[in-house]
Order: structure tokens, then sequence, then C-alpha cells
């Protein structure tokens, strides 16, 4: 018999189930979490050795999503989950970050956390649960794990917040914010508002971190239940003292050097001089290549207090900027010909070129997850190709940070995003970084909602993005606007925060300490929305509404309503109807399930053509009106004519003309062209017609419908 142990955590009237024992027994540390019928299996393993060599800790997190989770078969030709999804790459990363603060500074084993998901309700969400589950795995472990974190989402409905809401609360949510952290701090959030107040989102993390510390108990009880003591880590101390003397004396010979290299402001001058120093340091003190990653830590540590003292203690940025001062910002749009919208944004050396390009229907982006699959109709891709910072290096793909960095510009401008209703088109925004030093994503928001307002998006207000710092030092602390990649390494946190005049509409920081006050929290969030709103001004200045025209370039696209009974009439047997309007027209012609047809070309005619080619085929024949019909066949008793794609009418031998007639033929052959009127429609839907003279064409009606410009 398994000999299992379990906790079980009320939030809000939700239980929350972790169990370890049943599952995994191998792993260092493995725990099931459930919620509802959904259920995560987490589990932590570290290798027995640190890996040599290395400056970093290697960490890797991997979400998995398994399809059978939700009663579901791959799609695709092996039937088998493939590449990780865009949803699963951002639930990693999601999971990551608030962990990584929580290990030793020199723990350098690698440690490898896998969440998989067995079971998904469709209403109870499993990222959240994956972060707890990775956190409870990570705690009854003996990892050295600092202590356990909780994570939950908030949602809001009707001005009311709600801790992890369901799928379906979700789709009326105002707000999408995920939290993590310690008992009493946050680490980590990440998440997209409808343009709420800072104030709201402060509220929003409060009542968060009550939960935060609910699920941090349960954790605790959890491992007093399994009976068992964390060892304590002990770190390697054995060149302590060896890198204490080295460590003294190049701060002592060459301390004031590396100040003057943090205060040059190019990036790349301060980059080579700084390497240029190391290799004198080197030298100097005649270090053996055995010994270079010893000192390059000491260097790094000597340079990492040089910055941030040069922030506290006399309160200078590298560049010379006070510390609330944003670089210089330069805005450009529509300068790409051929593309539908173009703008270009410049802060300081970061420099993000954004590409709107407007589709129809056919364009959208499918997604297949765990859920019901879904489309996408505003979607951007961000892209940080290597020249960007300098580098050389082979391109193999998105990488997990450009899928991250994408996803929170694109949550950003997608709050602003008009309706289907009010703007017919599928928008993919591209974002290319040409330049980096610090904060490409929030580069990436202004530049988008400018290119957007460039290709005549029906933007309802423009979107800006500020990337905050902060050194904090005891009670010794400074919040830095407009961060460089220099500020987001050797600071303590980076915090960004995108919206428009109104609100935020995305937020996400990480902390690399154990967590700040509300009260700094608080200073950081109207210290951004300050930034935001100057941003926004400069923004204003270059374009500050939607064009009124679309590029010639792009698609023109109408939407009619048809009768969701007719859409097969539309399509026809075999598409024959649809591909026969394509083919004449040249036009697309997308149709949904309610009836909407999205007929889209670059040229206007075929729009026009296409239009009237579906409203003739869903157009009913009423009593009194008159059509131009092609006869069909003949009878001896009269003529079928066609007065309107797929619908027959009759003219009967005595209706042809005022004279009698004996033959059909005498008056009209089969592919005649003739006028008629409908003179009656009997209940089982059969019309009547009689031919119109071409005197009494005008007398009898204002106008003529007319179906055949194709047979005339």
């Amino acid at each position: 018999m398994v000999d299992s142990k379990f906790i079980e955590i009320d939030l809000h009237g939700k239980t929350i189930k972790i169990e370890t024992g049943k599952m995994a027994k191998q792993a260092d540390g493995a725990v099931v979490v459930t919620c509802g019928e959904t259920t995560v299996l987490a589990t932590a393993v570290s290798s027995d050795k640190p890996r040599e060599g290395i400056d970093f800790f290697p960490l890797l997190v991997n979400y998995e999503e398994k399809f059978y989770a939700a009663g579901k078969i791959p799609g695709g030709f092996f039937k088998r989950e493939g590449k990780p999804s865009n949803n699963a790459v951002l639930t990693s990363r999601l999971i990551d970050r608030p962990l990584r603060p929580l290990f030793p500074k020199d723990y350098k084993n690698d440690v490898q956390i896998i969440i998989t998901t067995l079971s998904y309700d469709e209403k109870n969400m499993p990222d959240v649960l994956a972060l707890i589950g990775a956190s409870a795995a990570l705690w009854i472990s003996d990892i050295p794990f600092k202590c356990p974190i909780g994570a939950v989402r908030m949602g809001m409905k009707d001005d009311q917040f709600i801790v992890n809401p369901t799928v379906e609360e979700m789709e009326e949510s105002k707000l999408d914010l995920i939290v993590a952290g310690p008992k009493d701090s946050v680490v980590m959030m990440e998440g997209g508002a409808n343009e709420l107040p800072e104030e709201k989102i402060l509220e929003a993390i409060e009542i968060a971190q009550k939960s935060i510390n609910t699920l941090i108990t349960g954790q605790e009880k959890l491992l007093d239940i399994l009976k068992k003591t964390r060892k304590e880590y002990i770190p390697d101390n054995e060149n302590d003292e060896k890198k204490d003397k080295l460590y003294n004396d190049v701060n002592a010979k060459f301390g004031q050097d590396i100040k003057n290299i943090i205060c040059i402001a190019d990036k790349k001058e301060r980059e080579n001089a700084l390497n240029a120093l190391f290799d004198k340091v080197v030298n100097k003190f005649a270090i053996e290549d055995e010994e270079i990653s010893i000192f390059k830590d000491i260097f790094d540590e000597i340079y990492h207090e040089m910055f941030r003292k040069l922030i506290l203690l006399d309160k200078k940025r590298s560049d010379g900027r006070k510390l609330d001062e944003i670089r210089p910002i330069t805005c450009e749009v529509g300068l790409i010909p051929r593309v539908h919208g173009s703008a270009l944004f410049t802060r300081g050396q970061t420099q993000a070129l954004a590409i709107t390009t407007l589709g129809s229907v056919k364009d959208r982006q499918f997604i297949d997850t765990l859920q019901e699959e879904s489309s996408e109709r505003f979607y951007l891709h961000y892209n940080f190709p290597p020249f960007s910072v300098g580098d050389v290096r082979p391109r193999r793909g998105q990488s997990r940070r450009e899928i991250g960095h994408g996803s929170l510009a694109e949550k950003a401008l997608k709050a602003l995003i008009p309706s289907e209703e009010e703007f017919p088109y599928t928008i993919r925004m591209v974002s290319e970084i040409l330049e980096s030093n610090g904060s490409s994503s929030m580069a990436t928001v202004c530049s988008g909602s400018l290119s957007l307002m460039d290709a005549g998006v029906l933007m309802k207000r423009p979107i800006a993005g500020i990337a905050m710092g902060l050194i904090k030092e005891k009670d010794n602390v400074e919040i830095l606007t407009d961060i460089l990649g220099l500020e987001d390494h050797y600071g303590d946190m980076d915090f960004k925060s995108a919206g428009s005049s109104k609100g935020i509409t995305a937020i996400q920081m990480d902390l690399k300490i154990d967590g700040i006050s509300k009260d700094i929290l608080s200073d950081i969030l109207f210290k951004a929305k300050k930034a935001r709103l100057s941003i926004l001004e400069i923004m204003n200045k270059v374009i500050s509404e939607p064009k009124k025209d679309l590029s010639e370039h792009a698609p023109k696209i109408t939407i009619l309503k048809i009768d969701s009974n007719k859409i097969g009439s539309v399509i026809g047997p075999g598409g024959k109807n649809i591909k026969k309007i394509i083919e004449l027209t040249g036009a697309s012609v997308d149709i949904k399930e309610d009836g909407e047809v999205f007929i889209s070309s670059i040229d206007k005619e075929a729009v026009k053509n296409a239009i009237k080619m579906v409203e003739d085929i869903v157009k009913e024949a009423k009593v009194g009106e008159i059509y131009k019909g092609r006869v069909t066949r003949t009878t001896n008793f009269g003529a079928f004519v066609e007065i309107l794609p797929g619908k027959e009418g009759l003219v009967h031998i005595s209706k042809l003309a005022h004279r009698r007639i004996e033959h059909v033929e005498d008056v009209v052959k089969t592919n005649d062209n003739i006028v008629v009127k409908v003179i009656k429609i009997d209940n089982q839907g059969r019309i009547d017609l009689r031919k119109v003279e071409d005197d009494q064409e005008n007398s009898d009606n204002n106008g003529i419908y007319s179906n055949n410009e194709k047979y005339d």
C-alpha cells in the first residue's frame, strides 16, 4: 500500500490539495496538486555535483501540456505532443522567475523542475497550480531552497476582485494578474488589465498576499506531516581567504578605474573599456588560466558594489541621468513603403521597429492547447537579433525570452485593439529590435502603438510602456526610471508597466531580493505612471490618433450579415458557389458560423462585385419586384427564368406576351435575357412571373434588379 501524505487548503471556497508519496518517488521532491478536477504533477531534481566553469545558476523549468489531460488527441501526423506551445513556454518562465532568487547565490548544481498536466477540467487553470506545485516539490526535497512561495491569479468582475477565477469568470474579467512570493512579500507578478488605475492594482496585490500566506502555511504543514527536517546548505568557503585578499588588492588599485568606467554613457564604449581593464588587471596580478573564472567573479563583484554605491551614495547613474529621468526619445511613423503601418521608436540606445500588417479572417492565428481550439485576430511577434547588442551567434528559432517579451507587449496593446465589429481585420504586429540597452519590450509597446495608428487601426487610445529599477541596501532605497541593461543586471528589480492615459494594460515585476514593502511598490507604480504619461506626450506629437485612411496596399474588408440558414446556399454544393465568387471577382470570402461574411481584396471593385454576388444568392424574391433574368429552359406551357442565383420562376405561356402565342420559342429561347415581374409566390415558395415588355419597364418599377451581368 502506498504511504502518501497530503494537505488540503481552503482558498476562498476552493480546495487545493497537495499530495506526495504516491507518484514519482525517485525525484528529490514530487507532489500532485489538485483543484476541482485539474491536476498537475510537479517534480524537482538536483544533480549531485555542481557544474564546473559556469557563472550562473543552472535552473531549468519545463511546464508540459499533455492533451490527454483534456481528453484530446494532438493534431498533426505524429499524433503526439511536439515542441512546447507558447503558453507552455510562458508558464515555464512564470514558474522560473519567482523561484530563481530563492536559491543560494553560489549554488551551481543543475536543478530541473518538470510540471506535467495530468487532468484539466476546463474550469480551474493549471498554471497557478503548477507554480504552487514547483514550490512544494522543492520545499519537501533536500535541494537548498530558502522558503516556499505561493501564487494566485487575480480577476475582477463588477468591480469585485476574484481570487483564482474560473475560465468562465475570466471571460468577463477586467484583470488577469498572477502574483507570487514568500510570506508577506511579492517577488513576481505579471498580467494584463483593462486600463485599471494604479490604486486598483495595489488593492489586488494586497488581497493576493493574504491568499499567498495561506498557501505557504499549507506547504509548511505538509513538511511537518512528513516529519522531515531540511538539510542546512553549507557554502563552499575553501578559497574565501584567498578571494578576500585578491578582492581587496584589486579594489584598492583599480576600484577608481572601475568606477570611472561605470560612468561612461555609451554602452559599447563602456564594455570595451571594461574588457581592456580586465585584461590589464589579469596581467598585473599574473592570474593563471585555471583561476580566470574565480577572478571574473571577483572583478564582477567589485563592479557590482561600485555601481550600487554610485546610485545609493552619489545619486548618480552611469549615463549621467537623474534617478527619475527618461532617456532622449525620438519617434517616426510611415517610414517603410509597401507595409500597412510602421514606426521607429528610439529611447537612448534601445530601438524598436514595429511593422503592422492587416489581413482577413483566414489570417488569424489558430491556437490548439488544452482548452478549446481558439483563434487570435491580433498577435505580436518579437524578434531580438544578435546584432542589436553587437553579438554574433546562430539564429535557431524564437527563444523563450523572445516569446515572453512579445507576449507582454501583446498584452499591453491588446487591451485597446478595436472589436471586430469596429475594425474587421486580422492584425499582425512584428517588432524588430534594432538596438538594445534596457527595456526593449516596453520600446515594442511604444513603437507598436505608433505603428497601429499609422496603419489606421482604430485604437481607442495610444499606449506607452516604461521599465523601472530598484537598488536596495537595508533601509536605503532608490527607484530608477527607464533602466539601462546595466541597471537591470546589477539592480534588485525589473518592473515593467504599460498603459494609456487612463490606466494600466500590462504589468510585470521580477525581484532579485526577498521582497519589498507595499509603500515601495506604491511609489514604483506612481513613478512609472508619471513616466508613462511623459512618453505619451512625446508620442502624441508624432501621431495621436489613427490615420483616417488605410494604406493603399492593405486589403479592403466588408462584413455582410446573412441568415445563418443561408450559409449553405452561399457556399453551394461542394463549395461551388463560393469558389465561383472568388474566381470571378478575385476577392477573398470567409464565412463564420453566425452568418457573418467577410469579403476582402486590395481592389475595391472586386469587393463590390463579390458583395453583390453574395447578396444575389441570399436575396429573397418579392411580389411586385422586377428582375432581369436568364431563361434556363422552355416547356410547352412556359419558360423557367433564373431571377436570382439558384432561384427560378415560371413565366406561363399566357404571361409571355399580350397576344396569344402558339409556341413558347416564338417569344423566348434558352439563355435569352428577359425582364420579368414577380406576380405571385405560393406557400411552397414557387414563383410565378410575367414577362415585362420593354416599354413597360420604367412604368412598372423604378428600377430593375439585375442578376445577369455574367450573362450579358
